[in-house]
């Protein structure tokens, strides 16, 4: 518990145990969204009716919007990538709303995780850009007419950045849902040390009680946003890939 020893313990949120042999909380989570995710496609689309019931229509709105972005960002050429990126916005989607359970764990917390996830997604895309270009992929590293002279400075700094997508990518999703969790623990701490003081603690308790209350409901939409902002990045990087610009 958080308030253990009348002390604020925010990060032990975020520490992993073994659940069996080998087989950790953040693995726990991660098969659970898997299952959750086959499990509302599955079944969403098992009886596809005209007039969609609730499963049918999430199912449908989830294919509906990754659909659209994939389209908008990377174009026809990308449609064959949309099996990647909606699995990956469905895992990020997930992984983010288990956490918002009570006693759950975030698995998208982990740096390890979410590094994964980019590292991922950077392997594809450098894949898939050698692939449909060969050579000529490097010339991305020298933007279209930009003096030759200027090479040995623009090249390394376009490589760096080239590069770093993988950390931003990574640290921007585990950072936020971090942040979040952190604020989230700490306040309920505040009401249950402020609670245990008596009367007068529960009426100040009542402040970081309705505080944490508004921020439930923006961790709710930050778990969508950092889920989208991870899959549109991913969108954006393949059409740099693809079209190479």
């Amino acid at each position: 518990m958080a308030a253990e020893g009348k002390t604020i313990d925010a990060l032990s949120q975020f520490a992993l145990s073994e659940v069996a042999a080998g087989f950790a909380n953040s693995n726990l989570y991660m098969l659970i969204a898997g299952v959750a995710i086959s499990s509302l496609m599955v079944l969403g689309m098992r009886r596809r009716e005209r007039v969609p019931g609730r499963l049918q229509s999430l199912a449908e709105v989830s294919y509906q919007f990754v659909h659209n972005m994939v389209d908008e960002q990377v174009g026809h050429e990308g449609r064959r990538f949309f099996p990647f990126v909606f699995t990956l916005f469905m895992f990020v989607l997930f992984g983010n709303m288990l956490g918002m359970l009570p006693y759950a764990f975030t698995f998208t917390s982990h740096i390890a995780v979410t590094f994964t996830l980019a590292l991922v997604v950077f392997i594809l895309v450098t894949a898939v850009a050698i692939a449909l270009h060969g050579a000529k992929f490097f010339g991305y590293f020298l933007p279209e007419g930009a003096p030759l002279w200027l090479a040995p400075i623009i090249i390394p700094i376009e490589v760096i950045s080239y590069l770093s997508r993988v950390v931003s990518l990574s640290v921007r999703l585990f950072a936020n849902m971090v942040a979040g969790h952190v604020m989230l623990k700490v306040f309920a701490t505040f009401v249950v040390l402020l609670g245990s003081l008596g009367g007068i603690g529960l009426i100040g308790a009542a402040a970081p009680l309705a505080l944490n209350i508004a921020l439930v409901g923006f961790e709710f939409l930050v778990a969508f946003l950092q889920a989208y902002v991870f899959a549109i990045l991913t969108c954006i990087y393949l059409h740099d890939a693809v079209h190479l610009h």
